[in-house]
């Protein structure tokens, strides 16, 4: 979902799409949901990194997108860090 986010936010950036709402009615998602996607942006970019490069395990995810909001929004990146490494200890 973040990769999807990025992907989303760039083709906002380049005109592709005129807005989020477009993005939400071209995909078939409400416009809350795709606040939801750009909202996970707000991550510092060590923690987006290394979101990027979780890997699936016994094909099953390692932490839900709505685990990784509450990250995105836990506040300044040192407060996003300390969460998440929190949430990288249940996994």
């Amino acid at each position: 979902m973040l990769a999807l986010a990025h992907h989303v936010e760039s083709a906002i950036a380049r005109g592709l799409v005129v807005s989020a709402a477009d993005v939400a009615g071209q995909l078939g998602f409400t416009r809350a949901r795709v606040t939801h996607l750009l909202d996970l942006q707000l991550l510092a970019p060590d923690i987006q990194e290394e979101v990027l490069f979780l890997e699936a395990v016994e094909a099953k995810e390692p932490l839900s997108e709505r685990v990784l909001r509450a990250v995105a929004h836990a506040g300044t990146w040192e407060a996003q860090r300390e969460r998440w490494r929190e949430v990288r200890a249940s996994f």
